[in-house]
């Protein structure tokens, strides 16, 4: 008994930390949280003033880097790190339009890079394993003088 106590309690605490930790990070398209958040740089302007950028080392370890307009709108991502960022989560209501151009440019034959390009969504994504580099954007969100290279 109290074995299943004990279990049910590092379950449930382990599934606040994963709300919590969810909650802090939005989603593209979304908005950036004004404030401070935990884990996560202060956001600081960059390309003069066209964005705004703030850093985070997710759960495995893979540093990302966020992208919003001045009005705080969530633009793009950049990842790198010895994990795959989980893209479900970045990518929001994106993530079916990747997901259909992914599996329509399955059997490409390479195994360590990936572009699917939708009209609504660009993700980049390669490396050799625990090396993993990518990005993804708007295309139509970005503001006027930024362009995918500045995304990274």
């Amino acid at each position: 008994m109290y074995k299943l106590c004990f279990n049910r309690s590092v379950s449930a605490a382990a599934l606040a930390v994963l709300v919590c930790c969810a909650s802090a990070h939005a989603q593209l398209g979304g908005t950036m949280p004004s404030g401070a958040v935990a884990g996560a740089s202060a956001p600081r302007t960059v390309l003069n003033g066209a964005l705004r950028e703030r850093t985070w080392t997710d759960a495995g370890n893979t540093v990302i880097n966020e992208y919003a307009t001045s009005t705080g709108q969530i633009v793009a991502y950049a990842w790198q790190g010895p994990t795959m960022p989980d893209l479900h989560a970045l990518l929001g209501k994106y993530a079916d339009s990747y997901q259909a151009g992914a599996a329509a440019a399955a059997g490409s034959g390479n195994l360590h890079a990936s572009r699917v390009a939708r009209s609504d969504v660009i993700v980049e994504s390669g490396g050799p394993m625990r090396g993993y580099v990518g990005r993804a954007w708007l295309p139509a969100a970005l503001p006027a003088g930024v362009t995918s290279d500045d995304i990274q």
